[in-house]
């Protein structure tokens, strides 16, 4: 993402004017009400010409001290305000819920909708022009995008960014995936308590988000394909120092698409969630991705049926060759290009019309983008694996329809006939799992 493309500014109409701004509701009116809401507000150290006579922009922070994800953003924060400050705006942050996908149990899907609604009351409730949504963890991407469609104010995502590669002893770990290859290794007596420590100081060594193409990883990149950040945002590494212009960019931006009154309503639609699901089959995305996609699409007023992932997926091969479908890792991907390089590899199979959040359409965007290493994100011609990303199933166990990643797995396992082994839940499991005498052999489908 380069700075220059950022900073220039579209070419877009200003729609709202001073006095139709939301905000001025709460600050400008000469009565008793107003009074009150500026008086409170400078008993915070604010002067009064900091929300009378430009708008208030609202900057969701999901970061807490165990948001692992989340780590960098008190200082992305003040790179955001910068860039607000800067483009004559206001900047007031409202913490909100967060998500954290290692850390928080039993599930953090319990709680997506919470960060949604929570989203959406924040700025209902609060003297807000446009948002600021910070956010990268599995859950906290979707909730963000659901509760700014239901207020349906101007919105732009600051995707937190993938971690650094993890190491060990020379051996390139990725996060949320090696970790069961030699979690194996470990209960076979195969690794030593010195190889198993070292492994959990390497595997996640800095801010951010999995590096592997995980449910983070995938909403960050499917958040850009659908248009709510800036182009090339998705895959900046959380402590480059390009997430940092990238978060300062979209506080200057977030200004202007206030006075454009351009909302997420005018983003997210039917072409932009059928560019999403292409760039989800491209990218070998998570099978989460779908119950998001929809969620996201509920919200926006749409319908968005399985049937529609299965029609596109049959036209769109994997081209991100990234841990679990593929050898590479986020670093990796966006130091190939990240998603503008691949998206203009889709030319023929997006809509290239898609509006965007800085104004501009998809098409572009990705108009210019070139693929720097050919073995990390391939081109149609030549792509990773003829599959894409998910498939949908249909049949006695699933009859209403079921997904599965066929690119993380080998192609002997497609078509495939077993014994089941059924576990009733998850502490069944646990309890049979190592045992000895489990009736278990390498043919077996193990069914949770």
């Amino acid at each position: 993402m380069s700075s220059k493309s950022n900073a220039a500014k579209p070419d877009t109409t200003q729609v709202k004017t001073l006095e139709t701004l939301r905000s001025q509701r709460w600050y400008g009116p000469d009565d008793l009400r107003s009074f009150g809401h500026r008086s409170r507000t400078k008993q915070m150290g604010f002067a009064r010409e900091e929300v009378v006579g430009q708008p208030v922009i609202g900057i969701i922070n999901t970061w807490n001290d165990l948001a692992t994800c989340h780590s960098h953003f008190p200082q992305r924060i003040q790179d955001v305000k910068r860039g607000i400050t800067a483009a004559g705006a206001c900047a007031l942050e409202l913490p909100a819920m967060s998500l954290s996908e290692p850390i928080q149990k039993p599930t953090t899907m319990l709680y997506r909708n919470f960060l949604a609604m929570e989203t959406e009351e924040l700025l209902r409730a609060h003297p807000i022009d446009g948002v600021v949504l910070m956010g990268g963890c599995d859950k906290t991407t979707p909730a963000l995008l659901m509760g700014a469609l239901s207020m349906n104010l101007p919105a732009i995502y600051v995707p937190a960014g993938p971690m650094l590669r993890g190491n060990w002893r020379g051996n390139v770990l990725g996060s949320g995936t090696d970790v069961w290859k030699y979690w194996d290794e470990r209960r076979a007596g195969q690794l030593d308590d010195q190889s198993w420590s070292e492994i959990e100081d390497g595997i996640a060594r800095s801010a951010g988000t999995c590096m592997t193409m995980g449910t983070a990883a995938t909403m960050m990149s499917l958040s850009e394909a659908l248009g709510m950040c800036l182009p090339g945002a998705s895959s900046i590494p959380a402590v480059d120092s390009r997430h940092q212009h990238m978060a300062y960019y979209s506080g200057r931006r977030i200004v202007d698409m206030v006075w454009e009154d351009l909302k997420p309503t005018d983003i997210i639609t039917e072409a932009a969630l059928d560019n999403a699901i292409t760039v989800d089959m491209a990218i070998g995305g998570s099978t989460n991705a779908i119950v998001h996609l929809v969620a996201i699409a509920g919200r926006a007023g749409l319908t968005l049926p399985l049937e529609r992932f299965d029609q596109i997926a049959g036209d769109i091969p994997l081209l991100a060759n990234i841990r679990p479908s593929g050898q590479f890792l986020m670093e990796d991907f966006y130091y190939a290009g990240g998603l503008r390089a691949l998206m203009a590899q889709l030319k023929t199979r997006l809509h290239l019309d898609a509006i965007t959040v800085n104004g501009r359409t998809l098409g572009d965007n990705i108009e210019g983008a070139e693929i720097y290493h050919p073995e990390v994100i391939h081109s149609l011609e030549k792509p990773v694996k003829q599959a894409g990303g998910t498939a949908v199933l249909r049949g006695t166990l699933a009859p209403n329809g079921a997904v599965i990643k066929p690119t993380a797995a080998e192609e002997r396992l497609w078509q495939h006939r077993g014994p089941a082994l059924v576990f009733k839940d998850i502490r069944d499991l646990k309890a049979r799992i190592d045992r000895d005498d489990l009736p278990v052999t390498a043919d077996s489908v193990l069914v949770l």
